[in-house]
């Protein structure tokens, strides 16, 4: 047999999902073995799918690329017990940056899902970032322009300088004609070196490809990596999928470009300003040819899973099947199942969540009576809230969960069930 002259470098795919997934046994190991260091830097680093290196933020005592201690979210550290009973509280020391006069301006606009932003959003800020902090010394300043309401507290935490907030009901719900109105007056008012919005469907690339027809820009969409080159216009170059993903396209970056999720590690080392702006002039009347009617009430039990937003899922500690199904019926949820569940005939194979099943991507998924086996906790890696009730704390649910409800399911879903029940009769009774 011949040896392969290949240098090429191959990622093994299963060591990429045994590194995604904290709860196998062999996770560790395997970030060790996917590190660029050794000891604890190496279990913290691994390569990403697409070929980024990506940081564990849970891993106790992870010192950042500046020196700084990360704060561990996980609660390890932050607000848990310390040996004898003393609680420990963990001082944020994060350095906080204030650019008081940006030599330009990145401007994001990020998608803020359910009036948050999201983990691509994140993803997008850490994007802007590398193009405002290249030059230490002509630093620019990260400008997010956020529509509708948004109950986001950490803002500054992100990456953001500058918050320009269009709060008007003109802006709620599909508003693509005010929101470009709004975006072509911070052109005119800012001229932003960057315009960056995330290539998703929740909004970004729709908005994306009318505001580049607007200012006459030829954007670069399914943007995922950033390189220096002197030689382009603009000092970047990236890195675009293309060919229904099968195919990376190298160009330099244009002023105006959607990004891919997994782009550039979020902000986590700083902590920045996050000033208050507005437009120095009111924004002209829009002629809006569009009227949003409102979202069309669908049945969930018609909601593909691959598709559903909130999803109530049973595993084999449900044992009230009919109460369960008075729950997602209450709670206007698309039911979902463990594959135990399914084997046993309680719910149809095509209810099915997990490896063996489908993968979901909900924004809020309720795990009833699921202990979490690896093929399950894989198909939800996704979603981005996660809720568990059980009856054992010690199940590997309950560690990837958000939230967790210890207790029996059938009486945690009646109540949940009456207090759903309740404040819709208070809200009907106050109309």
């Amino acid at each position: 047999m011949s040896e392969s002259n290949s240098e090429m470098l191959r990622r093994d795919p299963r060591q990429a999902w045994i590194a995604r997934n904290r709860l196998h046994p062999r996770h560790l190991e395997v970030l060790a073995e996917l590190g660029t260091g050794g000891g604890q830097e190496a279990a913290s680093e691994w390569l990403g799918p697409n070929g980024l290196i990506r940081r564990n933020p849970r891993t106790v005592g992870f010192i950042g690329p500046h020196g700084v201690k990360r704060i561990d979210r996980s609660g390890a550290q932050q607000g848990g017990e310390a040996p004898g009973g003393t609680r420990q509280v963990v001082k944020d020391d994060r350095r906080l940056v204030e650019i008081p006069e940006p030599a330009f301006l990145v401007a994001v606009v990020p998608d803020m899902a359910g009036g948050r932003l999201t983990s691509h959003d994140r993803d997008l800020l850490g994007f802007a970032r590398q193009l405002a902090d290249a030059d230490p010394d002509s630093r620019g300043a990260v400008l997010a322009v956020v529509f509708g309401g948004h109950k986001e507290n950490g803002v500054g935490d992100a990456g953001i300088d500058r918050v320009l907030h269009f709060d008007d009901e003109a802006f709620a719900g599909f508003s693509p004609e005010a929101r470009l109105g709004a975006l072509a007056a911070v052109e005119q008012a800012w001229t932003p070196r960057h315009w960056l919005l995330p290539d998703s469907p929740l909004g970004g690339a729709d908005l994306g490809r009318r505001l580049a027809a607007r200012l006459g820009e030829r954007p670069a969409t399914g943007v995922w990596q950033l390189e220096a080159d002197a030689g382009s216009p603009l000092g970047w170059c990236c890195t675009a999928r293309g060919a229904a993903n099968s195919l990376d396209i190298r160009r330099p970056l244009p002023r105006l470009a959607l990004i891919l999720a997994e782009c550039a590690e979020p902000v986590s080392e700083t902590r920045h300003a996050a000033r208050l702006l507005a437009l120095p002039e009111a924004l002209p009347p829009q002629l809006a040819r569009l009227e949003d009617l409102g979202q069309v009430a669908v049945d969930p039990a018609g909601v593909a899973l691959s598709e559903a937003e909130f999803i109530l899922s049973a595993g084999n500690g449900v044992r009230d099947w009919e109460g369960f199904h008075h729950a997602a019926e209450v709670l206007r949820a698309t039911e979902g199942a463990s594959r135990v569940a399914v084997d046993d005939g309680h719910m149809a194979r095509d209810r099915q969540v997990g490896a063996t099943g489908t993968w979901v991507s909900a924004r809020v998924y309720v795990a009833v009576g699921i202990s979490g086996a690896i093929q399950h906790l894989q198909g939800i890696q996704r979603c981005d809230k996660v809720v568990a009730i059980n009856m054992d704390p010690g199940c590997d649910m309950i560690k990837r969960a958000d939230l967790a409800v210890i207790g029996d399911s059938a009486r945690v879903l009646e109540a949940l069930v009456a207090l759903v029940e309740q404040s819709r009769e208070e809200k009907r009774d106050a109309a």
